[in-house]
């Protein structure tokens, strides 16, 4: 599938939209003026539209009257669609503009005087159901409105069509005195134990909560604000008095069975802090990984959502992306590859992206978890766990399991029929439930089978290096193991020979940041990684340190440095990314400080400056003591354990780590250099020697050199046709 920029945004104004939003404005498009006027989407960019409307803000500078100035839609006048700042010393007009035909619109503003140029807008609209820069949908498609249910335990019902539409809703909640949420069934009548809150901006207001539900880009979408239904409806000029300004996106996790469906759930909209605190709350089903595990598409729909909510309720301060697992690699990959919709981002329990080296790791653990249990004499399990690098031997077969993402006819969703689902001997026409048949308008298809091409490589990997150069396993076991390592096939079945990587899918991976850069966006977004330490987790766990290292390292590379990037950890007595956790809480109103510093900033200074600037002096690096009461240590945390913080809570390496790939975990098909003895800590005979030529005939990995088409993120903003 060919890749194309969006219509109408060179990349110079990219950069513009993500500096107006850290400036305080919300991101958009502008067209240049000729003269005193300037058009702005602040749906978000001007060719990204959907849904047939777009709220546009005209700038004036001069000293005529704003009534002086006409809006044209594709020349039908439209001015009376727009009102002046209630500031007067804002001098823009800003309206929404429905009606917007399929594709290409033309808006203009200009002086009715004949004073001065004119300026005009390209807006590009697109259909409320997608696709917008995700390219074709997928199909198979299955609804869920039927098993969504809302807060009072009904579902949706039935869908209107075959996108799984609904009409949208509107139900209330309450925060009650226990703390807990309840459904409100009657908005008219007020709960004995109806609690009071207080928010960020030191507002007292009823716990009430209004639950917007709709669909938008096939997803079920979810927006939640503070609201008393005994007043107006809330809107752009009539904001809720319980919300705060700022919005909070939350991002699911899984991604085991995230194929071929609409989803029954989304990241939440009712937690009891964050609404407690004045934010707005919004999220998709599409964008939980276990639902859809196509980062791409997550992304699409984050950016529709948003759309929708600045044209509904009107651009936020700033918004925060918030997920776990597999909605860090959400976070990351949207404020990377699509910077201004995240404005900064609190993660747990991370990983850098989906793509890298998550599926990468999965691979090794089936292929190490394979080999053992063929050869169950071969190793120790301490020897085993040294091989793989993790802290736990249980984490091998743990994540081997995990390695169902891989495998085309592995795991659904349950409401997918069988009879559509990939089996290779009894429906080898069926739809493939993997990761990458699941991304193919991204990675592109075998002509031969039609199936997705893979970034998924291990030829060169000598699996067990680290164990062998620290004397844990012997030479012979160590050249045992890589010639029997095998690799993955197309249905990720163990086979003999190792998984070499479709070129065009790997180029393509890095290229739109399926593998996070670090060089696009997030370099100038605030990042709070919050660690609930399972590297010792007695069943294993891929929820481990070093990932947050690699996504870090990352960054260095691209960036010189990561002073954006703040690592907290503390033991997982709270259950992963709760907000039941101190440390998590005051991670939040540390992000809220660091943004409204950032957004107050009108200074000429780049995004980057704006963010090292306004950092909190007490937001760093830190971990805290296991037991209560805890104890705050605050040390710059590294991924070689050093300080008090390295001792409680040690990093531990991959499989692939272990074999000497680089801390950024981002080479999925090494380069190859011959066999040297010099290279390791043992010393082999002529025979041994050659028996590892034989084995690796082509060559070991040169993790020095950088992977076979690995290069820079090509563009921001990228879009599939």
């Amino acid at each position: 599938m060919p890749l194309r920029l969006p219509l109408t945004r060179p990349a110079v104004v990219v950069a513009v939209s993500a500096a107006l939003l850290l400036a305080g404005a919300p991101v958009g498009h502008a067209q240049e003026p000729a003269g005193p006027l300037r058009l702005v989407s602040l749906s978000g960019p001007a060719d990204t539209v959907s849904g047939d409307d777009v709220l546009i803000q005209v700038d004036a500078k001069g000293r005529f009257p704003l009534d002086a100035v006409k809006i044209t839609h594709d020349g039908t006048d439209v001015t009376h669609l727009f009102d002046p700042d209630p500031d007067p010393r804002q001098r823009r007009l800003t309206g929404l503009v429905s009606r917007l035909r399929p594709g290409a619109n033309t808006l203009t503003a200009s002086l009715s005087s004949g004073r001065g140029g004119t300026a005009r807008l390209t807006v590009v609209n697109h259909p409320i159901t997608g696709p917008v820069i995700s390219g074709p949908h997928e199909q198979p498609y299955i609804c869920a409105t039927q098993r969504f249910k809302l807060v009072d335990g009904t579902t949706l019902g039935a869908p209107l069509d075959a996108d799984c539409s609904i009409a949208t809703r509107v139900d209330y909640a309450y925060g009650s005195t226990s703390g807990t949420v309840k459904a409100l069934p009657d908005p008219a009548v007020r709960p004995a134990d109806l609690a009071q809150t207080t928010t960020s901006d030191g507002v007292t207001v009823p716990f009430l909560i209004r639950i917007e539900t709709g669909t938008i880009n096939r997803g079920i979408y979810q927006i939640s604000m503070l609201h008393d239904p005994a007043q107006p409806e809330p809107a752009r000029a009539n904001r809720s008095d319980g919300w705060n300004g700022r919005l909070i996106y939350t991002f699911g996790g899984g991604c085991r069975s995230g194929w071929y469906v609409q989803g029954a759930n989304t990241g939440g909209v009712t937690n009891p802090e964050l609404l407690g605190r004045g934010y707005a709350v919004a999220s998709s089903s599409l964008n939980v990984m276990g639902n859809n595990c196509n980062d791409l598409l997550a992304a699409e729909t984050m950016m529709m959502v948003k759309e929708h909510f600045n044209e509904r309720y009107g651009p936020p301060r700033f918004t925060i992306g918030w997920g776990t697992s597999g909605g860090s690699y959400q976070s990351h990959q949207i404020a990377d590859n699509y910077p201004g919709l995240l404005d900064g981002i609190i993660v747990g329990q991370s990983f850098p992206d989906v793509a890298s080296a998550t599926n990468i790791t999965l691979m090794d653990a089936r292929l190490l978890d394979t080999y053992f249990k063929q050869s169950p004499d071969a190793f120790t399990p301490e020897q085993q766990r040294e091989i793989a690098g993790f802290r736990v031997a249980a984490s091998v077969p743990n994540l081997s399991g995990g390695a169902v993402r891989l495998d085309p006819d592995g795991e659904f969703a349950s409401y997918v029929p069988a009879a559509l689902r990939y089996n290779a001997a009894t429906n080898p026409g069926g739809a493939r439930g993997d990761v990458y048949d699941h991304t193919v308008n991204v990675y592109g298809r075998d002509p031969a089978t039609g199936f997705a091409l893979r970034p998924l490589d291990n030829v060169g990997v000598q699996y067990g290096l680290a164990a062998l150069n620290k004397a844990v396993i012997s030479k012979q076991q160590f050249l045992d193991l890589n010639a029997g390592i095998g690799g993955l096939d197309i249905d990720a079945d163990p086979v003999a020979e190792r998984t070499v990587a479709d070129l065009p899918a790997t180029r393509a991976a890095y290229e739109t940041g399926r593998i996070l850069s670090g060089g696009g966006g997030l370099g100038s977004t605030p990042v709070i990684d919050y660690r609930a330490y399972s590297d010792d987790a007695a069943g294993g766990d891929i929820h481990m340190m070093v990932h947050g290292f690699s996504t870090r390292a990352r960054l260095v590379a691209e960036n010189g440095d990561a002073r954006n990037h703040v690592i907290l950890v503390e033991d997982n007595r709270f259950g992963g990314f709760s907000l039941d956790s101190p440390v998590l809480r005051d991670a939040l109103t540390g992000m809220d400080a660091w943004l409204s510093a950032i957004t107050a900033d009108t200074s000429g200074r780049g995004p980057r400056d704006k963010v090292l600037r306004h950092r909190p002096a007490d937001l760093t690096d830190a971990c805290w003591t296991p037991g209560t009461p805890s104890r705050k240590i605050t040390q710059v945390l590294t991924a070689d354990n050093q300080g008090e913080c390295g001792t409680l809570f040690p990093a531990f390496t991959t499989p692939r780590l272990a074999a000497g790939a680089p801390l950024a975990d981002n080479v999925v098909k090494c380069r190859l250099k011959p066999v040297d003895s010099a290279d390791y800590s043992v010393t082999f005979t002529p025979a041994e020697l050659d028996r590892l030529r034989g084995i690796f005939p082509d060559g070991v990995c040169d993790w020095s050199a950088p992977g076979v088409e690995q290069r820079p993120l090509k563009k921001t903003w990228l879009a599939l046709d």
